[in-house]
């Protein structure tokens, strides 16, 4: 396990990821991490966004329904 300090970042609070915790997110300076609920009730930081999984998900549906009509206006 690893843990953090809180720390003062200008005028809010930050933590500072070691080079080892960036390693296991698998990020880099400048990417975006999420903070998640998880369904212990505890939290989860994470580099996955929920919100877009949730809307390739439903772009996943309307491609393999509507097949066809995709298709047809690729060919245009």
């Amino acid at each position: 396990m690893l843990s953090f300090k809180i720390t003062t970042v200008g005028s809010s609070s930050g933590i500072i990821l070691t080079k080892e915790a960036m390693a296991r997110l698998r990020v880099k300076k400048g990417d975006t991490l999420f903070l998640t609920e998880a369904p212990d009730g505890g939290y989860r930081l994470t580099p996955y966004d929920p919100e877009f999984a949730r809307q390739m998900a439903l772009a996943e549906d309307i491609m393999h329904g509507d097949r066809e009509m995709l298709r047809l206006l690729a060919k245009k």
